[in-house]
């Protein structure tokens, strides 16, 4: 860097020269500029290292979120699985008993109506009278 010639005061009975005071800001000028992209070129740097550094652990946070929702997902799944195969096991043994006390009613019924035929078909115009009356309102 120059020396800056409005530093130190000039000799008696000289005045630097208007073009000598021109030269001596453009070299400092020159030298400001060259300070400065200097410092911007490390400020670059520091600023790519961040972003790279930022990335890789982004990515990183990234894989680990994807590997703990896909086991959580798989667990989800294996309890769903179990959960569905519980219902359809009780939903089969229902319908069985429903489908046993079923066959059991209707036995009964034919018994009672063999034994009881005259009982039978005067609830059975009961029953329909009833029916009917209550339709026709």
């Amino acid at each position: 860097m120059t020396e800056n010639p409005f530093s130190t005061p000039p000799a008696a009975g000289t005045a630097p020269s208007v073009t000598d005071a021109a030269s001596d800001l453009r070299a400092a000028a020159g030298d400001f500029a060259s300070t400065t992209s200097t410092e911007a070129t490390k400020l670059k740097g520091r600023a790519v290292d961040a972003a790279q550094s930022l990335k890789a652990n982004a990515t990183e946070k990234a894989e680990h979120y994807k590997a703990v929702a896909t086991e959580k997902a798989e667990h989800y799944k294996a309890v769903a699985t179990d959960k569905a195969q519980h219902a359809k096991e009780s939903a089969q043994h229902q319908w069985e008993e429903t489908r046993v006390k079923a066959k059991e009613i209707h036995v009964t019924a034919e018994d009672y109506i063999r034994q009881n035929p005259t009982k039978a078909v005067l609830g059975a115009l009961g029953v329909g009278f009833l029916i009917g009356l209550i339709a026709r309102n």
